[in-house]
């Protein structure tokens, strides 16, 4: 895994993009690699470079993640809820 503070767009030139949003970015590098990229206009681009293992293990991080921030989210939110 490597984390780039700033990348340089040109760096993205003939890789395949296979996903996106409004700000992020996955491409493709080739020999099971890819680029999830910070591609946000009021500052430097970002990228962190990881392993198809490494993407695999991550993303079950970061269910795990979106799990926890639902539960506290919905319980806030929940007519049953006690707190205000």
């Amino acid at each position: 895994m490597h984390f780039s503070e700033q990348i340089d767009q040109s760096n993205f030139e003939g890789l395949e993009q296979i996903a996106e949003s409004d700000q992020f970015a996955i491409y493709a590098v080739g020999n099971q690699t890819y680029l999830l990229v910070q591609r946000h206009q009021g500052t430097p681009w970002m990228a962190l470079r990881c392993s198809g293992d490494g993407l695999f293990r991550i993303s079950a991080l970061l269910n795990d993640a979106m799990r926890h921030l639902y539960r506290e989210v919905s319980a806030r939110l929940s007519p049953n809820s006690d707190k205000p």
